[in-house]
């Protein structure tokens, strides 16, 4: 690693000791008949942003989803909506977000008199919280030892596993080295490496914990009769899933895994981990881990990932909200056919325009330029895709992840 003194920026320091890399309102729905009202007060404002649960009825799994997001370092203050007859209460929401030491408040739109009365209503505390925010915001510097960085994979191709993860593996080693936090997951897509994961953990607890997640992505698998390789796969170059987990795998970098963590669950330390997404139960079905690409980087950044970097070889139009997504592909050709929507080439490694270690580096100050207040291209280009997942557990429920 470089031995200059780190690259510092001013990021926002929250309550509880954390820092963020953005200051926004997050509006946040409790059933998708609020949806509508939440998007439109938040509409054309690019620092409030809205996730949302859809059922109308009790899911403690997407509740505490929600709440480790109200509480992300990124949210300054949260808006809490409901329609008035659901199970999960806006009150409730903004109660936790409070006790965490962030402005917050709610209301239902029932009481407020309707669409256009709930969303003039919205837009009046969105804008007071907005100004709050920017006026008390606490500015502090922050370096790589500040912060926590996940990493999702979607659409890969051949060069995902020969540039796209092995690029983001070297960055993370940089970032673990320099006292950061990196998350990994798709614990689905690592089926074939069970002796290569283990030979990675910090300590016997790590490697039982390892062992555990990974026998239960197999029963998993086993139980839906496919394993996650889907026809863009095939089509991009790969042929099996062990193929497809190699790749997956190199953007855990070298470094030892401290542990395994759930959804909602922060890393209690310093260090590499990967995030286990697999339900605990035996009702599974297809899609329960991996529905969509946003899903997975929803989980990431409820674990308190102020980045996420998402590597894709054949490209993607997706964003998230909360936290800027930096989209990485280890195809040159998919970059320069999608450069609007595509933040990094880490394919100069393949045709020998950049080492391994200058693609780290580069990526590296891309990072800490996004963590400074650049933009990344979905940020550019307005995208803020969600998913919030609801999941079963039989298992006693897990401490909500971010700190109350």
């Amino acid at each position: 690693m470089n031995n200059t003194l780190p690259q510092t920026w001013q990021g926002y320091l929250r309550p509880d000791g954390r820092k963020g890399v953005r200051n926004i309102v997050l509006v946040i729905y409790t059933v998708e008949c609020a949806g509508h009202v939440s998007h439109a007060i938040a509409k054309d404002q690019e620092d409030v942003h809205v996730i949302g649960f859809p059922g109308c009825y009790d899911n403690q799994y997407a509740v505490r989803l929600m709440l480790a997001l109200a509480r992300h370092p990124n949210v300054g203050a949260v808006l809490s909506v409901g329609l008035g007859c659901e199970y999960t209460q806006p009150e409730k929401i903004a109660q936790v977000v409070r006790e965490s030491g962030r402005p917050a408040e709610w209301f239902y739109i029932q009481d407020a008199g309707g669409t256009r009365a709930g969303i003039e209503k919205g837009i009046q505390i969105v804008t007071r919280l907005r100004q709050h925010i920017r006026s008390t915001a606490q500015r502090v510097p922050m370096t790589l030892a500040d912060l926590s960085i996940g990493c999702e994979c979607g659409g890969s191709d051949g060069t995902s596993g020969l540039a796209g993860n092995p690029v983001v593996g070297r960055f993370f080693d940089r970032l673990v080295d320099a006292g950061g936090k990196a998350i990994f997951e798709e614990i689905v897509e690592m089926i074939g490496l069970k002796d290569i994961i283990l030979s990675r953990a910090a300590s016997t607890q790590a490697r039982g914990q390892l062992d555990e997640a990974y026998e239960k992505a197999v029963r998993y698998c086993q139980s839906v009769r496919q394993y996650s390789v889907s026809p863009g796969n095939f089509a991009g170059g790969l042929t099996t899933i062990e193929e497809k987990s190699m790749g997956a795998f190199a953007k855990s970098g070298t470094r030892n895994i401290q542990g395994v963590i759930k959804v909602s669950q922060e890393p209690p330390g310093a260090g590499l981990w990967l995030m286990d997404s697999v339900p605990d139960v035996h009702f599974m079905s297809f899609g329960y881990t991996n529905p969509n690409d946003t899903e997975g980087i929803m989980d990431l950044i409820s674990a308190g990932c102020q980045i996420v970097l998402f590597v894709t070889g054949r490209g993607s139009v997706i964003g998230s909200p909360i936290a800027p997504l930096i989209k990485i592909t280890g195809n040159s050709h998919t970059f320069k056919r999608m450069a609007e929507d595509m933040d990094f080439d880490a394919g100069a490694v393949l045709d020998g325009r950049m080492t391994m270690d200058q693609a780290a580096e580069a990526l590296q100050n891309l990072v800490i330029n996004i963590a400074g207040g650049a933009l990344s291209k979905p940020e550019s280009l307005g995208h803020r895709e969600y998913f919030v997942m609801y999941k079963h557990q039989d298992t006693p429920l897990l401490q909500i992840g971010c700190r109350a």
